[in-house]
């Protein structure tokens, strides 16, 4: 630390970093001071570095180079997927906390690699799901944690995109991501649904994995983000886990960039449980003016719905704002490195959540049920 702030240094100057990160710890300038920035291609992190960091920021294109600076505390591992294992391995290495981004790793093995290297630290470690912080969830969550649902044991995790390819960056690049919506926003749903259980006990999963439009000129028609190049698409369009738990609870995770359904629905989910149910409408693809919540029960022998606008859902990073679920990621975040407390979100349970989209990619490969 210098000047009571945590140093910190960036790894991966690209979208994420500039929609989400950069804004969030420059809102935290009382904790928390940039002082690294690396990316692949140096205009990047040359350009972050005049945008957000301190007068004398360095910029690098080595990530090793970054673990070298001994003043360095807190790392944010902000590449494509594929990369998050080698730089969160190197960064526990060199002694740094690190936030990783959605998801852990693209793979089980990698994501047990940056397990082990955490816990050979001693540092703290958190990925990146700032769902969890937005409002609708955390009012879905206290209601789980009080009982409110009784025994939920069956839920539908939903990431469900009716036209919404990503077309810039590596999304479409499986070598660098290691798969398409499944893993990029599937990876979100799951998330929220296994926190709200509070269940990560997996007995088995099944899936089934599609490239039906992915590579079709004509369905990339009325895409939000316009056109992608069918012939550079080399990933999953749409992809389904059937999720069996140790006790016997059972999650269907939805997820697609594109797929022909009229609703769609991000980062929510719909739980069943035994006292009442609940679902979160529309997660970060809300529209203005739709609620959030509702919780559906029995009273007075009649069925009943109770309908709460919750708010906090929204769809894009807009950056800064101090009640945005990101900034709110950041701040408990740099609170738990300060005040030697856990984060929110905990290594063991992004792990589980890899492991099980890892397994749905297997699970459709080779056409059978995986058992853990």
């Amino acid at each position: 630390m210098k000047n009571g702030k945590l140093q910190v240094a960036i790894v991966g100057c690209g979208g994420i970093a500039n929609q989400k990160h950069l804004p969030s710890l420059k809102s935290q300038a009382d904790k928390c001071e940039m002082v690294a920035f690396c990316d692949i291609i140096p205009e990047r992190a040359q350009k972050a570095a005049q945008e957000y960091g301190t007068p004398d920021a360095k910029v690098y294109t080595d990530y090793h180079d970054v673990m070298k600076d001994p003043a360095i505390d807190v790392v944010h591992v902000l590449t494509p997927n594929v990369a998050h294992c080698p730089i969160t391995v190197a960064a526990f290495d060199a002694g740094k906390h690190v936030m990783c981004e959605k998801p852990m790793a693209a793979t089980t093995e990698d994501a047990q690699l940056m397990m082990d290297a955490w816990k050979r630290s001693g540092k703290k470690f958190t990925i990146g799901y700032q769902n969890r912080f937005r409002n609708d969830t955390q009012m879905l969550h206290e209601a789980c944690q009080a009982g409110d649902l009784g025994d939920i044991y069956f839920a539908k995790a939903h990431a469900i995109r009716r036209r919404a390819v990503p077309t810039w960056g590596v999304f479409p690049d499986k070598s660098k991501q290691g798969g398409g919506p499944l893993i990029d926003i599937g990876t979100h749903a799951l998330d929220i649904t296994l926190w709200m259980m509070n269940n990560y006990e997996v007995e088995s999963v099944t899936g089934s994995v599609f490239e039906k439009l992915g590579h079709l000129p004509e369905a990339t028609q009325g895409n939000m983000f316009g056109p992608w190049d069918p012939d550079k698409y080399e990933v999953e369009d749409s992809a389904f886990g059937f999720i069996k738990m140790k006790n016997g609870a059972t999650i269907f995770l939805e997820a697609a960039w594109a797929i022909n359904m009229k609703e769609s629905r991000e980062a929510a989910c719909t739980l069943c449980g035994t006292k009442s149910g609940a679902e979160i409408i529309g997660g970060m693809s809300k529209a203005e003016g739709e609620y959030d919540l509702v919780f559906n029960k029995t009273s007075h022998g009649r069925l009943t719905e109770e309908t709460l606008s919750a708010g906090g859902s929204i769809a894009f990073f807009e950056g800064g704002g101090s009640g945005r679920p990101e900034v709110i990621e950041c701040n408990q975040w740099l609170n738990a490195i300060l005040n030697d407390t856990e984060p929110l979100v905990k290594p063991e349970q992004a792990f589980t959540v890899t492991k099980i989209l890892d397994n749905i990619y297997r699970s459709a490969r080779e056409g059978r049920e995986i058992k853990f």
